[in-house]
């Protein structure tokens, strides 16, 4: 991406994130891959419904600051968003956030499996939950990597949401179907229980994806048990 459309989708997002409700304080962090392969990246200790394009801070892969504005440092995760990026070259965007709903999952250790909504189906299918990992250091990209390869969301261990993308509006936009799913099948708990599609279902949608022009990773059908694929 080029800086200037970087910056305006970044701001875009984390106002957005601030407005959901799905940051609170300094919370989340949000990136991006340029062309010239460095990245932009918000600064930590700023409220996300406070930032402004002056504000973004480019650095190397390593987290190294580049150029930016006096008195800001970069997000402290960004070590998260680095991992993506090594092991995702088709990605260009991180975003990750609190979300309340999809986090109740992460908080609850659950996996979101579930194979209740035909756009979730399509879109993202099963959403793992990662290892617990102490926020800023290594322990986080070591557990979030094996899940890479096949997926563009997670769950984050007692911790949040992370979603990636070709850009930073389709890696939010990503999250907002997410926090959409998670709120949804908790209603339908409360309601009297999830309902899964049947299996045939769920084949005749994972096989129309290329006709509804969904992009991004699918692992297909998957149930996962702790964190495990289980089948």
């Amino acid at each position: 991406m080029v800086i200037e459309e970087a910056s305006e989708q970044i701001v875009s997002a984390c106002r957005k994130m601030w407005q959901q409700g799905w940051v609170a304080s300094n919370d989340g962090n949000v990136s991006a891959r340029l062309d010239d392969g460095s990245f932009l990246t918000t600064p930590t200790g700023v409220s996300k419904g406070e930032i402004t394009r002056d504000m973004l801070l480019r650095v190397d892969l390593a987290g190294n600051l580049l150029e930016g504005k006096d008195g800001y440092r970069p997000t402290s995760e960004f070590k998260m968003h680095a991992r993506c990026y090594e092991k995702r070259p088709d990605i260009a965007a991180v975003v990750h956030s609190h979300a309340p709903c999809s986090t109740a999952f992460a908080v609850a250790h659950k996996s979101m499996d579930m194979y209740n909504m035909i756009g979730a189906v399509c879109s993202m299918g099963a959403v793992p939950l990662t290892p617990f990992g102490t926020p800023s250091t290594a322990e986080v990209p070591d557990a979030i990597e094996p899940f890479l390869e096949e997926h563009d969301a997670l769950l984050l261990e007692s911790h949040g949401v992370l979603t990636l993308g070709g850009d930073v509006m389709r890696a939010y936009y990503r999250m907002e179907s997410l926090e959409l799913w998670a709120k949804t099948t908790i209603n339908a708990v409360i309601l009297g229980g999830s309902r899964d599609i049947s299996r045939g279902n769920i084949e005749k949608l994972l096989n129309l994806r290329s006709f509804y022009g969904i992009t991004g990773r699918h692992p297909g059908y998957v149930k996962y048990d702790n964190g495990l694929k289980s089948e």
